[in-house]
């Protein structure tokens, strides 16, 4: 599996670039004066850097170089880059082929100004290797450390010959098991191995260098990332990166022990946090992934970038996996410009995820807001656009056009921004509030329709009547509750004559509130008349009620006339009392008869 994964890197990168892959010579007149060599293997990348001295010993200018990859790594190139010593701008770096050598991957590399002849110049040249380091053994144990194996050239592998030339290894640490030891010479400093200088080498000289040695560097390899860029003219730019990666380092041998690991703190090679760097902007991040939110992450604000410790909720071993996805918000204002209706988006093609990090497969898609027209898209090297597409989220119509890009083999060095042209019309920024304005003019209007209009094709009398009736009966219990009221006024009216002996104040009151008992009896038996219009059986419980009202009534005029009696001394305090006391229990009684008919009439 491991190496058909190699073989598709391989092809994607060397025969999968969106550019016209041209056709050179090898130039006679190229000689490489001095080359110095130096491979950096302490990572699970491979970094080669090689600073040539050209030198043209022919008589007409040279405007390019051939640049050549070692058979052994030609399937491993990530990244390839070219400058002058001790000069910033970039070279152009194109692929290339030679009629001669069709298995071998050339790249030609343009000089910034033409090479004279006799002339000699100095180009550093930087390239990246993904998967090239090959665990050996491929299964370890928990508490054993991780070894590799680097098979490589110790010459430089050029079209051209070398005069003199000298290749540095460096490896992780100086826990080196073994290496190549010609040809000589071959000196080991710490953890550094060097070859050379070798003299006048023809080209395309090979001479094995192979390399074993303990490296446990996290081996962490994002198998496929998936980047969503949701572009909004409200001021925010979202942004959500879903992450498969892979340990592939040397596999787990045996059951993993959680005490183990924790006591002894073995597990070297495992990983068990890594950092990834957002934009110093980034706000409302989020790390979640299929089970939820995962607490166990710390974000650093620094002055240029914002740090995010991630730590999965499990440690990785070689051939483990795990899946999450980050999120966060940025203000537009920081990487959408715009001139009138023409827009463009410059952002970054991908994050820093991890250091040292290797992408296997990348998709990035940028949504942009509905309406935009005539997308043109600028990237800092070549990759593969896909179908445009349409995402549909709140309020939208049409849809909202998604641009697809995709891309194989990725590291820090693809870091680079990209830039999306566009054009949007402005005015279509108020679509959205004319839509929720619209909707909610649309849906007051239909509640307006419902309320005033009558859609039923037949009146239904029964439910008409039902609904008479309840509410018939809700204006007995209201009138009956205020008549019981009144009988507490009597009460009230009776204690302060006995107490005062006051007649004339006690016939006033009586008045008045004889005249309300009044009003609220004939409301009753208005509304009582009524219900038995209206056929409900409810009729006779009010005729119930009413006539144990009368009843209660009678009593209330007795009370009255004990207390009067009392007052004119007719009666002597002790029979008052027993007689009230009889007029009180009766009272009570229908008292709780008149509540029990009033509930039920609900």
């Amino acid at each position: 599996m491991r190496g058909v994964l190699h073989f598709l890197i391989g092809l994607t990168v060397i025969f999968c670039i969106e550019c016209k892959v041209k056709q050179d010579t090898i130039d006679g007149a190229i000689v490489n004066s001095k080359v110095d060599r130096k491979i950096d293997v302490s990572t699970h990348l491979v970094k080669m850097s090689t600073s040539i001295t050209l030198e043209n010993t022919g008589k007409s200018p040279i405007k390019s170089f051939l640049y050549a990859l070692e058979p052994s790594l030609q399937n491993y190139l990530s990244i390839i880059t070219a400058n002058v010593k001790d000069k910033d701008e970039k070279l152009g770096v194109s692929q290339t082929t030679v009629a001669s050598k069709k298995d071998l991957s050339f790249w030609r590399i343009e000089l910034p100004s033409n090479l004279e002849p006799g002339k000699t110049m100095t180009v550093d040249v930087e390239s990246s290797y993904a998967h090239a380091l090959t665990p050996y053994p491929a299964e370890i144990t928990q508490s054993q450390k991780q070894q590799v194996l680097y098979n490589g050239n110790v010459y430089f592998f050029s079209p051209y010959p070398t005069k003199s030339q000298t290749t540095t290894v460096t490896t992780t640490n100086t826990a080196i098991e073994s290496y190549s030891k010609s040809p000589k010479p071959v000196s080991q400093t710490d953890r550094t191995i060097t070859y050379g200088p070798y003299e006048q080498r023809e080209a395309f000289a090979e001479a094995e260098l192979r390399v074993h040695y303990e490296n446990n560097s996290p081996f962490l390899t994002v198998t496929n990332l998936e980047r969503i860029i949701e572009v909004s003219h409200w001021g925010n730019i979202a942004v959500e990166e879903h992450i498969s990666m892979r340990h592939t380092g040397a596999l787990l041998k045996g059951p993993f022990s959680r005490y183990d690991y924790q006591r002894a703190q073995d597990g070297l090679s495992s990983i068990k946090a890594f950092k990834t760097v957002l934009p110093a902007a980034a706000r409302d991040v989020y790390y979640r992934d299929e089970i939820g939110n995962i607490s166990t992450s710390n974000l650093k604000e620094m002055d240029d970038f914002v740090e995010l410790e991630l730590r999965p909720r499990f440690p990785l071993f070689g051939g483990w996996k795990t899946q999450y996805y980050i999120g966060y918000n940025v203000p537009s204002y920081q990487y959408l410009f715009n001139k009138g209706d023409n827009y463009a988006l410059k952002m970054r093609f991908v994050d820093h995820i991890f250091d040292d990090m290797v992408v296997d497969q990348v998709t990035v898609k940028i949504i942009l807001p509905e309406g935009a027209k005539n997308m043109r898209l600028e990237t800092p090297y070549p990759v593969t656009q896909g179908e445009n597409q349409l995402h549909f989220t709140y309020l939208d119509t049409t849809g909202r056009p998604v641009i697809v890009i995709h891309k194989s083999n990725l590291v820090e060095q693809h870091i680079q921004d990209f830039q999306l042209h566009y054009t949007f019309q402005k005015l279509l920024l108020l679509q959205e509030p004319l839509i929720v304005v619209g909707a909610f003019y649309l849906l007051f209007l239909a509640v307006i329709v419902y309320v005033r209009l009558d859609f039923s094709i037949t009146k239904d009398e029964a439910k008409e009547s039902k609904m008479r009736v309840a509410s018939l009966v809700e204006e007995v219990q209201s009138a009956h509750d205020r008549r019981s009221a009144l009988y507490q006024s009597y009460d009230d009216a009776i204690n302060k004559y006995k107490s005062t002996k006051d007649a004339n104040t006690f016939a006033a009151t009586r008045k008045k509130v004889d005249a309300d008992y009044k009003s609220l009896t004939q409301q009753i038996s208005d509304l009582q008349t009524k219900l038995k219009n209206e056929g409900s059986d409810l009729a006779e419980k009010v005729n119930e009620l009413q006539v144990s009202d009368r009843q209660y009534k009678d009593l209330v005029a007795l009370a009255i006339t004990l207390a009067e009696k009392l007052v004119s001394g007719k009666i002597n305090k002790q029979q008052y009392l027993d007689n009230e006391k009889i007029n009180k229990t009766k009272r009570e009684d229908l008292d709780s008869k008149m509540e029990a008919l009033r509930s039920s009439l609900a």
